[in-house]
């Protein structure tokens, strides 16, 4: 009765009916977040963890693969799907860039896996080997579907990452940056990419990611999840820094507060299917940061929901977040 006279229940969201039930909590009080905690995700992967291409198609329909890199990261991250979609890519003509999306993003993450996290010196021979050969088949697979459907920016940000990985220089990086961001000048995921390729341990200099996330910043509208571009860079700093408490400065503090009122929690925010990576994002940066008030606002907003990225740059990623969880 209260909240109706003061308004409060006109200031609720209302609850989502695709969002997934909370799983039964372990004793850390977090969970993993799974298919981006959306019913109609869960189903998508499901259909094609079984290779029912069919089932599939029908799934897709309320997604945009072209522009949805978190669905499209679901799918690809499937094991066993590239044993399949070649097939559909042959014999389904009408949806053949949508097979060749997903196919040459899978290509990506597959061939990471051969090539492990491990430090370049570190990686055998054979890895390499792998690493190339799933890598080569991604680029033919994306360049495909990218032109097809020449108006996806979903290929370009991938040809980022297959890029990178088979080290084909700046001109080509750059050219591919330039591509995906004509298509979607605030496509967050390609900034992500950009962060990372702008490192040092890739090429870039020093302070170079940072400037890029603060001139996306700049330009981003308020509530629009382009400033978590911000959150990543600093992350980024910290995986490339020899010191642990690198981030712990009040002027980073205050930047990283300013970002989230400007993005996550800013009322003009929109929370779709996996609207929780956001969140990590700021509630890691933010935590490595040593921040005490906004991060708390964070993890509330979380309620337990971890993400495995960008908390994977740790060991134990779930033990990593109920940690920081606990101190929030």
């Amino acid at each position: 009765m209260f909240g109706k006279l003061f308004g409060r229940d006109a200031q609720r969201p209302a609850a989502d009916p695709h969002a997934l039930p909370v799983p039964r909590r372990r004793k850390n009080g977090v969970y993993t977040l799974r298919a981006l905690g959306d019913t109609r995700v869960l189903a998508l992967v499901e259909a094609v963890d079984a290779g029912d291409w069919e089932a599939a198609r029908t799934a897709l329909a309320p997604f945009d693969l072209g522009r949805d890199h978190l669905v499209l990261d679901e799918l690809a991250d499937v094991d066993g799907v590239q044993d399949w979609i070649g097939r559909v890519i042959e014999e389904d003509k009408e949806n053949r860039a949508t097979a060749l999306l997903i196919s040459g993003t899978r290509h990506v993450m597959w061939g990471w896996e051969a090539r492990t996290a491990a430090r370049a010196v570190d990686v055998t021979q054979e890895q390499w080997r792998v690493f190339h050969e799933r890598l080569h088949i991604a680029e033919e697979h994306l360049l495909e579907a990218a032109e097809l459907r020449p108006e996806w920016v979903t290929p370009w940000r991938r040809l980022l990452t297959s890029g990178r990985g088979m080290s084909l220089g700046p001109a080509v990086n750059e050219t591919r940056l330039d591509a995906a961001l004509r298509r979607d000048p605030l496509d967050l995921e390609t900034h992500v990419e950009w962060v990372s390729q702008s490192q040092p341990r890739w090429g870039g200099e020093p302070g170079q990611a940072l400037a890029f996330a603060r001139d996306a910043l700049a330009r981003a509208p308020q509530g629009h999840r382009l400033g978590c571009v911000i959150a990543m860079a600093h992350i980024e700093d910290w995986v490339e820094s020899d010191r642990g408490d690198c981030l712990v400065d009040p002027a980073i503090q205050a930047e990283l507060r300013d970002a989230a009122d400007h993005t996550i929690l800013h009322p003009a925010y929109v929370r779709r299917p996996g609207w929780q990576h956001d969140f990590n994002m700021f509630a890691m940066a933010l935590s490595l940061a040593g921040e005490r008030h906004t991060v708390r606002r964070v993890f509330q907003a979380l309620d337990g929901a971890c993400t495995s990225w960008p908390w994977t740059y740790f060991a134990d990623p779930e033990g990593e977040f109920a940690r920081h969880h606990r101190r929030a």
